[in-house]
């Protein structure tokens, strides 16, 4: 009788030791799967991320933010040597006129059914540099 028993015990802890391995296994399992989810989603934002930087270092991003602030381009430039020299005459940087309209613009003229664009204004006329699309923002950052 004690050996009968000696073997019950011996079973049933074996089987409840495969039971709390089991179930660690599982919790293992899940962690996993939560992890690899939050590595999609990161990768992801990561992603949009680096989308956004590349539309905003683009040299057309860079040069209407430029204008925006008001920064002109730079005159001709002038360099110092290592022996202190300087090379080249500084000049000071000068804003470019700014665009003026053409009243005998060549084309066909804008008929009144011309659709009109997002701005407003027909199809013919050109988009002001405020009205084209600006990169994406991710909220919350």
């Amino acid at each position: 009788m004690p050996f009968v028993l000696l073997v019950v015990a011996l079973l049933g802890g074996g089987l409840i030791s495969l039971l709390l391995l089991n179930s660690a296994l599982n919790q293992g399992s899940f962690q996993l799967t939560k992890l690899k989810k939050e590595t999609t989603a990161l990768t992801d934002e990561q992603q949009a991320l680096q989308r956004d930087v590349d539309g905003y270092s683009a040299p057309d991003a860079l040069q209407r933010r430029a204008r925006e602030l008001g920064l002109v381009p730079g005159g001709s430039p002038v360099f110092v040597g290592a022996d202190g020299k300087v090379a080249g005459t500084p000049a000071v940087a000068e804003a470019p006129p700014p665009p003026t309209p053409s009243a005998a613009a060549p084309g066909p003229a804008p008929s009144a059914s011309a659709a009109p664009t997002p701005s407003g204004a027909p199809s013919g006329a050109p988009v002001p540099p405020q009205a084209q699309p600006q990169p994406s923002q991710t909220p919350g950052r």
